[in-house]
């Protein structure tokens, strides 16, 4: 029997999934931030970003659209997270996601990054993991 809850918010709609409750939401939305304490009760024990920006194409732009997005997925993980909890985000290699780690790390008590088995090699997608959420700094 499943002891948490699980809250998926996505700009594009999604499929009814047995045990998520799902809100369409632009995270630059004036009000997401609002909306997500709302839906989730405000303490939350894990933060996982899978976002992406649609490709233009463009390596560096791509790389900063998705630090962006990164970057306001921790703003959520900063303000929602409960004590040690989990930050998951996908990042695109670049040059930037480095500052994103330094940041992690005032937070948290482990950063690291990682690359699925599922990602392709050649590809510059990774994900950045960080545990043991100490509280904003």
């Amino acid at each position: 029997m499943p002891c948490g809850k699980v809250f998926a918010f996505d700009i594009n709609p999604m499929e009814d999934l047995e045990g998520v409750t799902f809100a369409k939401l632009d995270l630059h939305a004036d009000n997401a931030l609002e909306h997500i304490l709302q839906t989730t009760g405000g303490k939350i024990d894990v933060v996982l970003s899978d976002m992406a920006a649609p490709s233009t194409g463009h390596t560096k732009t791509d790389h900063i659209r998705i630090i962006g997005l990164c970057e306001i997925a921790f703003e959520l993980a900063r303000l929602t997270l409960c004590q040690n909890g989990t930050f998951l985000c996908k990042v695109l290699a670049g040059g930037a996601e480095g500052q994103l780690q330094k940041e992690l790390k005032l937070c948290f008590g482990k950063v690291r990054t990682l690359k699925p088995p599922a990602s392709r090699k050649d590809s510059a997608e990774k994900y950045v993991l960080a545990t043991g959420f100490r509280g904003k700094p």
